[in-house]
């Protein structure tokens, strides 16, 4: 039994030699992963709120032109076209029966 003993606490030895060094660089190594992740997720941040800025100011500017009077000159102005459409088409119509 004592050789039995003697052989494990070699056997330990050599795995705690070997396993301790080991498990440091594994250690290390995930803390350096970890940390590339944190940084990929922090520029992915900075870049979603600059998207988000560039979108919030547009929805500015719209909020803008609609609450702006010149809203309604575009509504008017785009009535206008409808109207020189429709009387564009009432011309055509009326041009064949002139012949």
């Amino acid at each position: 039994m004592n050789a039995f003993m003697g052989q494990l606490m070699g056997l330990v030895a050599i795995v705690l030699i070997f396993g301790i060094p080991l498990l440091a660089i594994w250690t290390k190594h995930r803390k350096e992963v970890l940390q590339m992740q944190l940084q990929a997720t922090a520029e992915k941040a900075a870049q979603y709120a600059t998207n988000n800025q560039a979108l919030e100011d547009r929805v500015r500017v719209l909020e803008r032109i609609v609450t702006d009077g010149g809203y309604d000159v575009a509504t008017q102005i785009e009535a206008l076209r409808d109207q020189r459409r429709v009387e564009g088409e009432l011309e055509d119509q009326r041009e064949p029966s002139r012949n």
